[in-house]
């Protein structure tokens, strides 16, 4: 199976999830600048919610990579919300990209907020979210 990470970060906390992703599963977790440079059978999209929506960033990469992406799984931290899925399925649908139902997503520090997130569980959770999936799907 050809795997991908790939991850939008404007604080850092995302890209310390897409580090313990890649890690676990034996890849480069490579920042949204870095496109597919080939068909990908799973791409773990690490993002977050900035006013309430995912970065144009993560809209763009899903659209200008849709030809190349068979499935999408998402990750990431953010303040307050939960999920990232709504935002971005809005987009992969529009794409043609399947997006896998089940993410990982947790609290991310944002000033005085979730200081410490995300912290050492987080980071094994992300680990262990990307190594099951790889297991279920394959």
């Amino acid at each position: 199976m050809n795997i991908a990470v790939r991850y939008y970060t404007r604080s850092g906390n995302t890209k310390k999830l897409a580090e313990a992703v890649a890690r676990e599963l034996g890849v480069e977790a490579l920042n949204l600048t870095h496109p597919l440079s080939e068909p990908t059978d799973l791409v773990f999209l690490g993002c977050s919610y900035y006013a309430f929506d995912v970065d144009g960033h993560v809209k763009d990469f899903i659209i200008d990579n849709a030809l190349k992406i068979r499935k999408l799984a998402l990750f990431g931290t953010s303040a307050m919300m939960k999920s990232t899925y709504k935002p971005v399925k809005k987009v992969t649908d529009g794409a043609g990209v399947e997006l896998i139902e089940k993410q990982f997503h947790c609290r991310g520090s944002f000033g005085p907020a979730n200081k410490g997130r995300p912290n050492e569980e987080d980071i094994k959770g992300a680990a262990e979210f990307a190594r099951e999936l790889v297991s279920r799907l394959s």
